[in-house]
């Protein structure tokens, strides 16, 4: 079954011919080959591009090892450029091509060449890629599938398919999987022999299993707020094993550097001010975040959190955790400071959205708990609470906007209107 990624695909079209090294990053087995060597190129073919004036290299394949010598690729692409039609240049695993950006850089001064690549190491797959071009590339990320996405392939009630999504997450080879102990195996394995190997030696890292225990602690701690320090003094009481803040905060740079898990800071909202600490951590993938724990610890309000921030992220907002300063009275007339949590400040451009996460409000009392950050804004941007269950869409009296989760992730401009 081919899964169709529209958004990625158009976002490759509207790109087409910009004069820039189409970059597509993103976390390993999230589907960026696929996406590049099957659904553009079949778009290509479909748009009337000449298989002739389509120049595929995988530079992981042994027989395309010649290639990776820099003057040898060179030559071959200039040797298939034969007439002044738009040639388009499509590479995978291009860090193992010798001096790629020297190189790629170097093809952009050919006209009618258009080039689209991938890559899967730590150096490649760092967020920090698109300086290797030097203003010359132009990035598209690719995330795991949304649940919209995994929708379309699974062949279950909305309700069954979510349970599933926050479980087993969405790479795209897990999606399609029917048997959920074959899910899991997959995932407990590649997350140990695939992402976990891929940091150790890409970055050189010498405490591996302190590397494998810190991302089950930040595992652990999804939707709660942390910080290096506090976790090393985790590992110090708990673990007995002595690992200093500046070696998590380095480890915590490989998780992000590889789409692992990305941080989410803090931003006081009336103060409009960012807190250094501490911050949250989320997962890319909820499937590698339940494979670290062994599928144990699954508390279904925090993944559906962490699986709004990515929602919101996919949407291309930036997305901070908002505090909330209330000054009030006690019952004798003392002066009280209360700090408040909003999960989610998205910005996106000069659209501000606040986002707040409940799985499950039953009662009045759980209504006013979770809307009391938000009843104490106000500065006009839309207030919203994304709640687990099919509740119609609606506002309250306070002009905050409910809807259920399913509409929240189903439509994509369910935040707009």
């Amino acid at each position: 079954m081919i899964i169709p990624r529209p958004t990625y695909l158009e976002a490759l079209i509207s790109r087409r011919h910009n004069g820039l090294v189409k970059v597509i990053t993103g976390l390993r087995r999230a589907g960026k080959s696929f996406l590049l060597f099957r659904l553009f190129r079949q778009w290509l073919e479909a748009d009337g591009v000449d298989g002739d004036h389509i120049i595929e290299m995988q530079f992981d394949d042994y027989a395309n090892r010649r290639f990776r010598n820099p003057d040898a690729f060179y030559d071959h692409v200039r040797s298939r450029v034969r007439d002044g039609l738009m040639h388009y240049v499509l590479l995978d695993e291009v860090q193992m091509l010798d001096h790629f950006e020297d190189v790629l850089n170097g093809l952009l001064h050919m006209p009618n060449v258009d080039v689209y690549v991938t890559g899967s190491n730590a150096r490649f797959l760092s967020r920090d890629v698109i300086t290797e071009f030097r203003g010359r590339g132009d990035q598209i990320h690719l995330h795991p599938l949304s649940f919209a996405e995994y929708m379309a392939v699974a062949a279950q009630p909305k309700e069954a398919a979510l349970m599933a999504y926050l479980h087993f997450g969405g790479l795209p080879i897990v999606a399609l999987q029917t048997d959920e102990r074959g899910k899991a195996e997959w995932l407990e394995r590649v997350l140990r022999e695939t992402y976990m190997t891929d940091i150790v030696s890409r970055c050189r890292v010498k405490g591996e299993a302190e590397l494998y225990d810190l991302f089950r602690i930040l595992a652990s701690g999804i939707g709660g707020l942390t910080n290096p320090q506090k976790i090393a003094n985790t590992f110090k009481s708990e673990m007995n094993t002595p690992v200093g803040a500046t070696t998590i905060r380095n480890y915590i740079e490989h998780f992000a550097d590889s789409f692992l898990v990305e941080q989410a800071d803090r931003f006081d909202v009336k103060g409009r001010r960012y807190i250094a600490t501490p911050v949250k951590f989320y997962f890319a993938d909820l499937g590698l975040r339940n494979a670290a724990l062994g599928f144990r610890q699954v508390e279904d309000n925090h993944l559906m959190e962490n699986a709004i921030y990515n929602e919101l992220r996919l949407r291309g907002y930036r997305v901070d955790v908002g505090v909330v300063v209330a000054h009030g009275k006690d019952g004798e007339g003392r002066s009280t400071r209360t700090t408040l949590e909003v999960d989610f400040v998205c910005n996106r451009a000069s659209e501000r959205i606040y986002v707040q996460s409940a799985y499950a409000l039953p009662t009045a009392e759980k209504v006013e708990q979770e809307t009391a950050s938000l009843r104490r804004l106000d500065d006009g941007f839309r207030r919203v609470v994304v709640v687990g269950d099919h509740r119609v869409r609606h506002h309250d009296h306070n002009g905050i906007l409910f809807i259920n989760v399913y509409d929240f992730f189903l439509d994509p401009e369910s935040l707009s209107r």
